[in-house]
């Protein structure tokens, strides 16, 4: 009886250490798709996987996961090959010019990387985009004939910029740098701290409004949130929704949404985000995607119910 007890036991833990390994645990999530594969990469929480950079997941369902693929050890983009040296976070991957390009933060400054796969290898020739200050999450925006670069800058809090960059995708044109978001709403800075965020932006066009998903709150704290803004130019000025939060802990029951990124499955809408691990621990935090709705003519977004789902291998 006792025999049968333990293995009971040992079976049940088993079952927790699977699902817990099965887990894909990537922060700043986002998904590249390309000829019916999707591809995920994000912030690595997952220590068990050895070395830093980005590393990527493939799936042809969004059920089920492969990897990591990335052409260098599992990485799509490892340490060593591109600038950086820690701290690599919230990478964004787009094709442009039949080229594909990453565009990420390490050193708490943004660096873009390129490569002829989207499994890398990743590689640039060691440089960061010039700063004055320290800057993160990185959106690049293609619109009209122009690029710009939507990203968080450290100064008095995480405060969302756009500026226009050029052509080749080296520089901004600093005399373009504008200001989009802070984080000055109640629900945007539950814990009145004195350095309040808005960063993970990511932006999009329906016909002549922008619209732009962020997120707000430490990523440590349980009400860490997405909300919604628009605007009739890259530059702004940008409106908050009256709705927001679009996604919070009580939409989905889970402590700590948010910072992600938009992608398309035919015609439903996804935002790929992170939670946390567990109502007890923050890290490392958790992958999935949830569906929204989206009315085109009133610019409006919607959760849809029972749409979460956790990215598992």
């Amino acid at each position: 009886m006792i025999n049968r007890f333990w293995l009971f036991l040992s079976f049940v833990f088993s079952l927790q250490l699977y699902a817990q390994n099965s887990q894909i645990l990537l922060a700043d999530p986002t998904i590249f798709e390309e000829n019916g594969i999707y591809y995920l990469y994000g912030t690595k929480e997952d220590h068990s996987i050895p070395g830093e950079g980005f590393l990527v997941y493939t799936s042809k369902n969004l059920k089920t996961w492969e990897g990591p693929l990335g052409k260098t050890d599992g990485y799509a983009l490892k340490k060593g090959d591109a600038f950086g040296t820690r701290g690599f976070w919230a990478p964004q991957v787009f094709k442009q010019n039949g080229h594909y390009y990453m565009a990420y933060t390490a050193n708490e400054n943004i660096a873009i990387a390129s490569a002829n796969s989207p499994l890398g290898p990743f590689k640039n020739k060691g440089k960061a985009l010039e700063a004055t200050v320290k800057q993160i999450d990185p959106f690049v925006f293609f619109d009209d004939g122009k690029v710009y670069l939507y990203h968080v800058r450290l100064t008095a809090g995480n405060r969302i910029f756009v500026a226009e960059m050029t052509e080749d995708l080296s520089a901004i044109k600093p005399e373009t740098l504008k200001e989009c978001i802070a984080a000055k709403e109640t629900w945007e800075n539950t814990t009145n701290a004195e350095w309040p965020v808005s960063e993970g932006p990511t932006v999009f066009r329906n016909a002549e409004t922008y619209i732009m998903l962020y997120s707000v709150n430490d990523f440590r704290n349980p009400d860490y949130s997405v909300g919604v803004a628009t605007a009739k130019s890259p530059f702004g000025p940008w409106k908050k929704s009256a709705s927001n939060p679009l996604i919070s802990t009580a939409d989905i029951g889970r402590n700590g949404p948010g910072h992600g990124d938009l992608f398309k499955n035919r015609n439903t809408l996804y935002y790929v985000l992170h939670t946390h691990f567990s109502e007890e621990k923050v890290s490392p935090r958790k992958t999935a995607i949830v569906k929204l709705k989206f009315d085109k003519k009133k610019n409006v977004f919607k959760l849809k119910s029972h749409s979460f789902q956790d990215l598992k291998k």
